[in-house]
């Protein structure tokens, strides 16, 4: 671990988008495996669970490292989401944001694209992002309200993949 200190700035960015390369090929290896044992839908159950923990997990870290403190509203959830995994690996957006609501889009999705290049149909991965972006945005503040905009299996939307908007009612 000691080594990894020593290294310049550039090569420790590389090897964080390396680590969340790596943690989303496993997230999926393990989606798949289930998949073939148990079908479809207890993967997905499976993969709602372990969303459930993980993205508490996820934005818990992510606060102690930016120092935010939960009830920091739309401008700290908005500060957490470009240090998720997903943001060193998918081309992520925030197109409308104010003190109260924010509407994030995800343009770019590794899986959604690995899953078209092998001809498989896209990944139905509307109610674990429920799970995950709710979570998540509730970590960051117990008061934000999550809805899906877009996901599939809803039909791709030409400039994204997903949509969601988050609200302090």
């Amino acid at each position: 671990m000691n080594e990894i200190k020593k290294l310049p700035g550039e090569l420790l960015y590389d090897l964080l988008g390396d680590a969340a390369r790596n943690w989303l090929a496993h997230d999926g290896l393990w989606f798949q495996a289930v998949e073939e044992r148990f079908g479809i839908e207890a993967a997905i159950s499976c993969d709602q669970a372990a969303w459930e923990k993980f993205t508490v997990i996820e934005a818990e870290r992510i606060m102690k490292r930016l120092g935010l403190k939960a009830g920091g509203g739309i401008p700290a959830l908005v500060r957490a989401l470009g240090y998720r995994l997903y943001a060193h690996l998918n081309e992520q957006e925030v197109v409308e944001q104010d003190d109260q609501h924010c509407v994030f889009r995800m343009k770019t999705c590794r899986v959604q694209d690995a899953r078209r290049k092998k001809g498989l149909p896209d990944f139905p991965c509307k109610p674990v992002g429920l799970v995950e972006y709710a979570g998540f945005a509730r970590t960051i503040d117990p008061g934000i309200k999550t809805a899906c905009l877009s996901c599939p299996p809803d039909p791709k939307a030409e400039s994204h993949w997903c949509a969601w908007e988050f609200k302090i009612p």
